[in-house]
């Protein structure tokens, strides 16, 4: 018995072109939820700039994390927004305080 490393004949795949894609691709369904927490983390973030930097600082920063673990591709970019406006929230308090008493 000698082996060979080719098919026997009649066994040959058939060219890649004629077989099927190997599944059928379902139709685009969006997720339920959608980015619902890190929008509203970076609405947080925007409002943080000029009201309330301590409460919507770090409410956007939350629901950054949160949107974050639940997979949402925005939500650290919502955390790390929410951290900026607080930062500029009360670098702006701080001058506007300093310029009305000075």
């Amino acid at each position: 018995m000698t082996t060979s490393s080719e098919p026997p004949h009649g066994d040959e795949p058939p060219p890649p072109w004629s077989q099927p894609p190997p599944y059928p691709q379902p139709p685009h369904q969006p997720r339920p939820a959608g980015q619902v927490l890190s929008i509203i983390g970076f609405v947080c973030a925007a409002v943080a700039v000029l009201f309330i930097p301590i409460l919507f600082g770090l409410a956007g920063i939350v629901l950054g994390i949160v949107g974050h673990t639940r997979g949402e591709p925005l939500g650290k970019w919502a955390a790390v927004a929410a951290g900026v406006g607080m930062i500029l929230g009360f670098v702006l308090g701080i001058v506007v305080m300093s310029s009305m008493y000075a």
